[in-house]
């Protein structure tokens, strides 16, 4: 599934109706799912996030674009975030089965369009930027809307699209594309924004512009300002007060998460917040969050507390919400406000009570069928690896295991949450081979959808497969170094790793015997029978093993 996200910000947040509109324009193009609409009174300004396959996001976004500048007059604007124009800046973000490079496609085929059609000068920010000094989103909202009549004349500062002189209704519009951006605010007991800018300025990646001992800015040798640097790469941070939360917030966007996760941005403010005499009250994330960012936050505090970390999602979710304080301002939601929570809505089996999965399993329509019911007994090996590995993390004398437990105990859990997407996963693909089947037989383009529906149908079983000796891997060694008490789980999750394996590999090869590709047939049933091949034989030694310690 080719997935990306785009994440507009318009200057709007006061007019509902004006909100409104702008999201039925994405929401009306087919293949787009709306996730978020996040507005904000004060700010004046609503980010709205939504994610489908490239070209209907693209789509999605110049509908957006052409009803935003529509409806949104510039000149009687005012709000405390930083803006450029109408439509003020237009984030792709890959998010599955898409690079980077493809998203860049996207933003400038975007910006060329909102250019031409809309008369609207653009600017290409980030991995899409036209040069080195346009990259930063920041250095091009720099003097904001107000400053941007006199901006664009300068030769520099000429858009990328569109017109080069100022458009006084809709300002100018950022396009870019770039990793996934997390706006983020911390809570301070203040209400002074002085004090909130001087957090933000210890903790952003640009620092504070350094000042002599009369207070004068230092220059350098061209006479610009010299600055020192903050304590967090890839973070942009400023001070700012929200009434309607009665409260300042060091106002945070994380840039690449992989340089500064979040909770480091928590901590870091916080500790310096309290040097400076204050407290954290809580944080607030603004629009939708990669589940990663929250799983990290709730392994860190978890692995600070002393307890083990390779518990159950919705357990290290939980942890990082009341660690982070995200629900002091207005409650989180993780259902509403993890975005592959929200893609994981669509899912029907992985979410049915035990009953009801058995029920439906039971009747008479051909799915869910022995791919999902694999898939299932692969998630309940891989999740008895993690209960022993928990268990064990959490007894006297296995103090000097616990980074191995943690280990086991972390990989299980994401190959549980793994083989649960593939129950609803192998359904869904099933359901699309008999779509392409019913196709008309004289219908030109009905093998080739045949074609590509049935090696779709094989490779969520061959997933599933692959998985497997992983997973009896994990049982026998958390059966070795894990509490001998739970000796018989693990020995478990070793049969139940086993019998997925086993199922999967007859829906590989019951799916392969339809494909008329020799070549792509020839290369799935290699990488199946290697995989089956490995469980098979690792199943016999993790059963050996834990059976002679069983057997009085």
């Amino acid at each position: 599934m080719r997935v990306v996200e785009c994440v507009p910000n318009i200057s709007e947040g006061r007019r509902k109706e004006v909100v409104e509109a702008v999201a039925r324009a994405v929401a009306s193009v087919p293949g787009v799912t709306l996730l978020n609409i996040d507005a904000g009174a004060d700010t004046n300004r609503t980010v709205i996030t939504f994610v489908g396959e490239p070209e209907a996001v693209l789509e999605g976004a110049f509908q957006l674009a052409r009803t935003g500048v529509e409806l949104i007059d510039m000149t009687s604007h005012r709000g405390a975030h930083p803006r450029i124009g109408a439509v003020d800046v237009v984030p792709f973000v890959p998010v599955s089965g898409v690079t980077m490079d493809e998203c860049v496609t996207l933003a400038r085929r975007l910006a060329e369009r909102i250019g031409g059609e809309l008369s609207i000068p653009v600017y290409l920010y980030e991995f899409a930027a036209s040069a080195p000094h346009r990259r930063n989103l920041a250095d091009i909202r720099e003097g904001e809307y107000e400053g941007l009549a006199r901006r664009i004349e300068e030769k520099q500062w000429k858009p990328d699209f569109g017109p080069t002189k100022f458009v006084a209704r809709s300002g100018a519009t950022v396009v870019g594309a770039r990793k996934f951006l997390v706006a983020y605010n911390v809570n301070l007991n203040t209400l002074d924004k002085r004090l909130a800018n001087r957090v933000a300025f210890d903790i952003r990646e640009r620092g504070r512009m350094k000042r002599d001992e009369h207070g004068n800015p230092v220059l350098d040798d061209k006479g610009e300002p010299v600055w020192e640097p903050g304590l967090l790469k890839s973070v942009k941070a400023v001070g700012w007060v929200i009434p309607e939360y009665g409260c300042a917030q060091v106002s945070i966007n994380l840039t690449d998460l992989d340089v500064t996760p979040l909770h480091i941005a928590f901590e870091t403010a916080d500790e310096r917040a309290r040097e400076r005499g204050l407290r954290v009250t809580g944080s607030e994330i603004v629009g939708l969050v990669p589940l990663k960012v929250l799983l990290d936050a709730g392994r860190f505090y978890l692995q600070r507390m002393g307890r083990p970390v390779g518990v159950p999602e919705s357990a290290l979710v939980h942890t990082a919400i009341r660690s982070l304080g995200l629900s002091e301002i207005k409650p989180f939601d993780p259902k509403e406000r993890i975005i592959e929570y929200r893609l994981r809505s669509m899912s029907r089996l992985a979410t049915m009570s035990v009953r009801d999965f058995v029920d439906e399993l039971s009747s008479d329509s051909p799915a869910p069928g022995g791919g999902s019911v694999s898939a299932l007994a692969g998630a309940m090996g891989a999740a008895l690896a993690a209960m022993v590995a928990t268990i064990s993390h959490t007894r006297k004398g296995f103090e000097s295991k616990q980074a191995q437990l943690d280990t086991i105990g972390t990989r299980a859990q994401e190959l549980k949450e793994q083989l649960l997407d593939a129950v609803d996963a192998d359904t869904a693909a099933f359901d699309r081979l008999l779509d392409a089947m019913r196709l008309p037989k004289d219908d030109p383009n009905r093998d080739a959808a045949v074609t590509v529906a049935t090696i779709a149908a094989t490779e969520v079983p061959l997933g599933v497969l692959e998985a497997c000796p992983e997973v009896i891997e994990l049982c026998r060694e958390v059966s070795r170094i894990g509490l001998q008490a739970s000796l018989s789980d693990a020995g478990v999750g070793v049969e139940m790793a086993r019998a997925a394996a086993a199922g999967a590999y007859q829906n590989v090869c019951i799916n392969l015997a339809n494909l008329s590709d020799a070549a792509r047939r020839a290369s799935l049933l290699a990488r199946a029978d290697q995989a089956w091949l490995e469980s098979r034989q690792l199943h016999v030694i993790a059963e050996e093993e834990i059976l002679g310690k069983l057997k009085p």
